[in-house]
């Protein structure tokens, strides 16, 4: 529950981010509808693999990280390759890639997608 708040909702996503995306372009013929829904659905499913993957493990969230590129739009940054950098139960340190891409908009940050492309 904790990770699905952070990611962008339907409306914040529809409001904030799709005016500023090359594909809601009228020349693209993309509705908005399509595009949110194929998004969401990747994610989530991403997000209960993620979920069963770790379940049960426990973590502390140091840093996060970026090893990807960042792109600027009109009123917010998508950053890409998200790496959270965190100790496990035994203290050490680990890398894990739960986010594929993080959106930073007026220092607010949410996630993207947790599609993570390996």
């Amino acid at each position: 529950a904790r990770l699905r708040a952070l990611a962008l909702d339907e409306a914040e996503f529809r409001d904030h981010i799709w005016p500023q995306l090359p594909a809601a372009r009228p020349e693209r013929n993309l509705p908005l509808s399509y595009v949110w829904g194929d998004l969401h659905q990747k994610s989530d499913n991403r997000l209960r693999l993620t979920l069963a993957e770790h379940r049960g493990k426990r973590y502390e969230l140091q840093r996060v990280r970026f090893d990807g590129e960042t792109t600027a739009y009109a009123g917010f940054n998508v950053h890409r390759q998200a790496v959270f950098v965190v100790h496990d139960s035994s203290g050490a340190e680990q890398d894990l890639r739960v986010a594929g891409s993080l959106v930073e908009m007026d220092g607010v940050w949410k996630v993207f997608s947790f599609v993570v492309d390996d």
